[in-house]
């Protein structure tokens, strides 16, 4: 097995453990590229063609409005997937963009080749359904985090769910991300270290 590779083999390993002819067909259907800081794996506009777990380094995803203003929808760091899954699906323009925020190693796989995998083995069916599932209860949780909490309980909450963040994105991503200014968040953060 290449060490390339070895990343998402071992992260496949712990929700459902691969045969040798999985692990064969996921080296030929990945493909690695290395991303540097500020450079796009998906612009508004072009279709996601890939589906892509980060092996080191990380991204955010966000809309750009009519005004100009940028909307944090998601980040992704190491053993984490990133993409427009509605147009990745589809195969519809995307109205997002994905950014490498550091230098960054990537591994990807082509619409086709992830039904491929589907088809062929279906374990990976049961794999990607479990990455389906995390994914839709971390959104439902984000929108009720909106509907019903004060933008400091979001605040905290971030830092709670994802401490691995913290020091790897700038608080205008994070207030970007909880939907406030970054004047806001930082009167927030204030308000906490005194407390």
């Amino acid at each position: 097995m290449s060490l390339q590779i070895q990343p998402l083999i071992e992260y496949f390993n712990r929700i459902h453990p691969l045969n040798t002819s999985e692990v064969e067909f996921v080296e030929k259907a990945f493909q690695m590229r290395k991303i540097k800081r500020g450079q796009f794996i998906l612009q508004e506009g072009d279709i996601c063609k890939h589906n892509t777990f980060v092996v080191e380094g990380c991204f955010k995803m966000y809309l750009v409005d009519d005004n100009g203003k940028e909307h944090n929808l998601q980040f992704a760091i190491e053993n984490w997937w990133i993409g427009d899954i509605g147009s990745f699906h589809n195969e519809t323009p995307t109205k997002l963009n994905i950014e490498a925020l550091e230098n960054s190693s990537i591994l990807q796989i082509k619409n086709e080749d992830q039904h491929k995998l589907f088809a062929d083995f279906p374990k990976f069916n049961r794999i990607f359904r479990v990455l389906a599932e995390n994914a839709m209860v971390a959104m439902q949780h984000r929108i009720l985090q909106n509907i019903g909490s004060s933008a400091e309980d979001r605040y905290l909450d971030f830092l709670s769910r994802y401490p691995q963040l913290f020091n790897r994105i700038s608080n205008v991503q994070i207030a970007s991300y909880l939907g406030v200014t970054p004047e806001f968040l930082s009167a927030i953060r204030k308000k906490i270290v005194e407390s």
